[in-house]
């Protein structure tokens, strides 16, 4: 007995939901995602198809087996928000992760190395390094005066 039914008195108005069936709807969307996962479309495509069968198969979980489907319309709506600001919130990297996806292919860039393009690189001369006393006489690094 519900605790809506042991307040008023009179028993829940809703009844069993059908378990069968549900898990058949999850096999089936289970399938078409295996289906959409194998077919050759392109990235965003399939990603996007993937997104919204998993989302039906979390509505439907959350409504059967959750018992969701005879709560009030407040539990529904303290729901529904979180799914809304999920759902903004992939759109709004949605054109951030798009652009991310094109840099993953080689573009074509000019060479800019001198021995690929057939010259004949010549190495720098070393750097001059002062004559001084200290360095002549003493191999060691200075020791700092405290």
């Amino acid at each position: 007995m519900t605790t809506q039914a042991a307040i008023s008195g009179h028993p829940a108005e809703h009844s069993d939901p059908n378990y069968i069936a549900v898990f058949i709807y999850l096999s089936v969307l289970t399938a078409i995602e295996l289906g959409v996962y194998a077919m050759g479309l392109p990235q965003v495509a399939k990603v996007g198809l993937l997104i919204a069968l998993a989302w039906a198969k979390a509505v439907l979980v959350a409504m059967y087996f959750m018992h969701l489907a005879m709560e009030k319309k407040g539990l529904a709506i303290i729901a529904i928000i979180p799914v809304i600001l999920v759902t903004f919130l992939c759109f709004m990297l949605l054109p951030d992760l798009t652009t991310r996806m094109w840099t993953r292919f080689d573009h074509p860039r000019p060479v800019t190395n001198p021995a690929e393009m057939g010259a004949n690189p010549v190495a720098p001369p070393p750097p001059a390094i002062p004559n001084s006393q200290n360095n002549q006489n003493n191999n060691q690094a200075p020791i700092p005066q405290l």
